[in-house]
């Protein structure tokens, strides 16, 4: 082999390495398209206020059962702040179990968050407000479209000031913000995704977390 071939081949191998992405741009958003939150075996990308013990990550699933705790996504998908977005899971409740998926809020080391909405996961506990609402805005109540012990699929799209919660594809709230709408924290904005450790006597399961958001006007 010639000098000049091996300075050539040489040449061609540090061209193709600049030209690689690091595994952080490739985790990076990818908008029109599903994403994974959750990489089914660590909590990795995921941080949780006060009682951190309470969520666990185990054969695929995320599991919420202790105290009062919520589970703030912080990975690399949009850089963790969505603003119109579409979302899904399977979830599973436990008999008297009180759960709930936050959208359009952010981390707060202790208490409930203060910002964004709750979307109610709830099929046999106490509180009257069920499965599928948009709690304290559009709730669903008394008559839960879930059943504990089964796998039920919960979607969320949020367009501009439009939201729309659907269960195992029905919907159960639509609901547009009122261009006076006047609710401390619970104002459509932008933010991240948690999910809630409600109480220890709550066993939440929730597997397939994904989101898509769409490309932007410049795409």
């Amino acid at each position: 082999m010639t000098r000049m071939l091996v300075l050539m081949l040489l040449f061609t191998c540090l061209l193709l390495a600049g030209c690689q992405t690091t595994p952080a741009e490739n985790a990076g958003s990818k908008a029109g398209q599903w994403q994974s939150l959750f990489n089914g075996k660590t909590l990795d990308g995921w941080l949780a206020s006060e009682n951190t013990d309470t969520f666990t990550a185990s054969n695929g699933m995320i599991i919420a059962h202790g105290p009062r705790s919520h589970l703030f996504y912080t990975g690399l998908v949009n850089d963790a702040n969505f603003k119109n977005f579409e979302f899904k899971a399977d979830v599973l409740t436990t008999p008297g179990s009180n759960s709930g998926i936050y959208f359009h809020t952010q981390y707060e080391e202790t208490g409930w968050p203060s910002t964004g909405f709750e979307c109610q996961v709830n099929s046999t506990h106490t509180d009257v407000k069920k499965t599928g609402g948009l709690y304290n805005v559009q709730d669903v109540i008394d008559d839960a479209p879930s059943v504990d012990d089964q796998w039920f699929h919960y979607y969320i799209r949020v367009e501009d000031n439009h939201v729309i919660i659907q269960i195992d594809g029905k919907t159960t709230a639509a609901w547009t913000q009122p261009e006076n709408w006047e609710q401390s924290g619970r104002k459509i904005g932008e933010g991240t995704i948690a999910l809630q450790g409600h109480d220890p006597d709550s066993v939440v399961y929730f597997k397939n977390i994904m989101v898509k958001v769409p490309p932007s006007p410049m795409d």
